[in-house]
């Protein structure tokens, strides 16, 4: 694959590429294919990372110490020593995050592990010692967009200073993570892959490891088969993997959503040999985010048919509380986490709800998530719908559900009818729900059962 479609190193030495044929930038990016297929080669043990307080911290208000310290015990609790939720990442700048990033470190939690994030700086360095933190990401600018227009260097001269930071960090006994910065752009072949081989050469003299983060800076990685480099996902894990000799448990993905693919793209990652995805909680990133850690959660229990000791319902918990202390709004139709996620308003849905709620629900999401199917009640909802409603909301289950023929559903129904009919176009709120309940089914108002919020 290499000799018949890329240019030896010292040939792309002499120039830039940028990939014009794909990249035109006064045109939408093209995704080419070289119809080349990769095998899928899921490693055993995959894992998540997060980077919520790195990477996804720029997007938002500044946390504040306290509040990344509750979210990193959030992720303790979630994980629940699963080790699936392996690590997160901290800036190391401000006496803020370096205070953040220390008390994270004296929990004593195994997971997630706290590591860094620095530049490929000297300067940059010397934090991570003072902080005696066990891994850093450095930060290796890899296209030629990077080297060239960022940096204003030469391929020779980038590649040199990666390496002199690398070896800096095992001398120091610490574990360097390349964060490969904009690899779905980057000449794979002509400069990737040579400082990923270099990187292992360091590896194997040093006897440590050096982690690789391939990342989708731009988000315009494609998970297509046989779709070509630079932007194939499946083509840039085999060939870190096969060519640059990267063992499975070095290799990591991250990924931004720029044009809706950060999900499959890590999926794909996955699958065709990386072991760790790199995550925020609930996407929040650059632009249009990271790929969101509850996501990929999921995304595990999918794939390895489990989540070992993982406590899902804590999803919900960190929802709430983002939502609450950072007055952050999580789109009411965002899979699992927002409001409206298993709300269903369809009058024929409703009636499904009604006698089985596995029919139009996508998992025991109350059991699993702490969040019961929900019925939204409107002009098309009818009997089954506000009954549906009823028992959804306040819980009721089996001998205690309410059925749509039950004459108080008609009372309440007659009330709605009549709103429409005056002109009413938004949906029946959960609060005139429960004042028409409490009026005419006063026994299910007052039942003890947590109701649905």
């Amino acid at each position: 694959m290499v000799n018949n479609f890329y240019k030896t190193f010292s040939e792309r030495m002499h120039g830039p590429n940028f990939y014009r044929d794909i990249f035109p930038y006064s045109e939408l990016p093209k995704v080419t294919f070289d119809n080349i297929q990769v095998p899928i080669d899921m490693p055993e043990d995959i894992w998540i990372t997060d980077t919520t307080f790195r990477d996804g911290q720029q997007s938002v208000s500044p946390f504040t110490v306290e509040q990344m310290v509750r979210l990193y015990s959030y992720l303790h609790k979630l994980d629940n020593n699963s080790g699936i939720i392996r690590q997160t990442e901290f800036f190391l700048y401000t006496d803020k995050d370096r205070e953040a990033a220390y008390q994270c470190l004296s929990s004593g939690y195994k997971f997630p592990e706290v590591t860094s994030w620095i530049r490929a700086s000297k300067e940059d360095f010397k934090l991570v010692k003072s902080m005696e933190i066990k891994e850093t990401g450095i930060l290796m600018s890899c296209s030629d967009y990077h080297i060239f227009k960022k940096l204003n260097m030469t391929r020779e001269e980038a590649m040199n200073k990666y390496l002199s930071i690398a070896e800096d960090a095992l001398a120091n006994g610490i574990t360097p993570r390349c964060h490969l910065e904009d690899i779905t752009r980057a000449d794979f072949f002509g400069f990737v892959i040579p400082l990923v081989q270099k990187l292992m050469e360091l590896a194997k003299q040093s006897g440590n490891k050096i982690k690789i983060r391939a990342c989708d800076t731009l988000g315009l990685g494609v998970s297509h088969s046989g779709a070509s480099l630079p932007r194939s996902v499946q083509k840039i894990m085999h060939g870190l993997r096969h060519h640059g000799g990267v063992p499975s448990e070095w290799l990591e993905w991250h990924g931004h959503n720029d044009f809706y693919g950060v999900v499959s793209n890590a999926s794909t990652a996955w699958l065709y040999g990386c072991a760790s995805i790199n995550t925020t909680l609930f996407g929040i990133g650059e632009r249009t985010g990271n790929c969101p850690l509850e996501a990929m959660v999921i995304e595990y229990g999918q794939l390895k048919g489990n989540t070992k000791k993982m406590k899902l319902n804590i999803i919900t918990e960190i929802a709430e509380y983002f939502q609450s202390e950072f007055d952050y709004n999580i789109p009411s139709r965002t899979p699992f986490v927002g409001s409206e996620f298993n709300v269903t308003r369809a009058g024929i849905h409703a009636d499904g709800v009604l006698k089985d709620e596995e029919i139009y629900n996508i998992f025991d999401t109350e059991k699993i998530l702490d969040r019961p199917v929900v019925v939204a009640v409107n002009e098309y909802s009818g009997l089954a719908g506000i009954a549906a409603w009823i028992n959804t909301y306040y819980r009721l289950k089996d001998e205690n559900k309410i059925d749509k023929k039950d004459l108080r559903v008609k009372l309440i129904k007659e009330w709605v009818d009549e709103q429409y009919e005056n002109g009413r176009t938004t949906i029946i709120t959960n609060e005139e729900l429960e004042l028409l309940v409490e009026k005419y089914i006063p026994e299910v108002f007052n039942t003890k059962g947590e109701r649905a919020s």
